[in-house]
């Protein structure tokens, strides 16, 4: 969006927000490539709340205050600050060099860990906007989230969130709590960054099911947080569905979503780490390789 953002990890760090992780880049790319037109042009988001869970470095909030957003990014305690200097430094940046900062929204940094009552009355919910980025990396996981992002929605909320698949238990148990309370949405290939995405990335924009149809499931999973909201998002992601005659699906973990040009990608990504595009690779393929090289090692063992 025509700035140049430096995010600070912290590789000592024992905690995982505390690193990039490439979903909040796809993300956030996603949000460059569709701002032009559409529910996600800065002149239809300018002005809208919007929380970020998990947000770790905080890539993806800064997606949304570039287009107007006012953005509270937050995360747990042991993150926040790392999470704090990232958002002055860059806060700082955009400012000083961009004299027409009326297209910025604002970021500001709290601390929220999921569940916590007192963490969520203080961001004072709700929310036009709710996001995160690999937030679900294990089944623990799920209630807690499942509980915040209820607590934190108004009648009109929208939730993206963005994952990467890494494992089919995690990911199948997930994909059937968010189908559980929210319609779902799955964001097209052809609607992301043609070069900032890969098949086991993806992004899901969500809405709260009309209260009779998760009322009873509610009331056992979560608090009166719930109570008196129903939403549907077909209308609001007109802009990212893909088209219902399209011929092209790609099968996940059982599930059928409608994925652009996926038999494509999945080939691609299953070709030989040493046939690289004219001898080298850009930043983000060497992401891509180095977290399909961590997974392999992760798995070997030697005894």
């Amino acid at each position: 969006m025509g700035h140049q953002l430096q995010f600070s990890q912290d590789p000592n760090s024992k905690h995982l927000g505390t690193t990039v992780w490439d979903s909040s880049m796809v993300f956030a790319k996603f949000l460059e490539k569709n701002c032009r037109k559409g529910r996600f042009c800065p002149s239809k988001l300018k002005g809208k709340r919007v929380i970020e869970l998990g947000a770790g470095c905080g890539v993806a909030g800064f997606g949304m205050a570039l287009l107007g957003c006012d953005v509270v990014s937050t995360d747990q305690i042991e993150v926040v600050p790392l999470l704090r200097r990232n958002v002055e430094w860059n806060t700082s940046s955009i400012t000083q060099i961009n004299s027409n900062s009326d297209s910025f929204g604002s970021i500001q940094v709290a601390e929220l860990d999921w569940g916590n009552e007192d963490h969520i009355k203080a961001v004072a919910p709700p929310f036009d906007y709710i996001i995160g980025t690999d937030v679900v990396y294990a089944e623990h996981l799920l209630e807690p989230l499942l509980q915040t992002i209820l607590a934190l929605s108004g009648p009109k909320t929208t939730i993206i969130l963005g994952h990467e698949i890494r494992s089919t238990i995690v990911h199948e148990q997930m994909l059937q709590t968010w189908k559980s309370f929210f319609e779902v949405k799955i964001v097209p290939k052809a609607k992301m960054d043609s070069k900032y995405q890969h098949p086991s990335i993806q992004l899901f924009i969500m809405g709260l099911k009309p209260l009779a149809a998760t009322a009873e499931k509610a009331n056992s999973a979560v608090s009166s947080a719930s109570e008196n909201r129903t939403q549907g998002i077909d209308q609001q992601v007109n802009e990212v569905e893909t088209s219902k005659s399209d011929p092209q699906k790609e099968v996940i973990c059982g599930s059928s979503t409608s994925i652009d040009d996926s038999d494509s990608e999945l080939k691609e990504d299953q070709l030989p780490l040493t046939r690289l595009p004219n001898g080298k690779l850009s930043e983000w393929e060497a992401r891509r390789y180095g977290s399909m090289a961590a997974r392999l090692l992760r798995d070997i063992k030697i005894t």
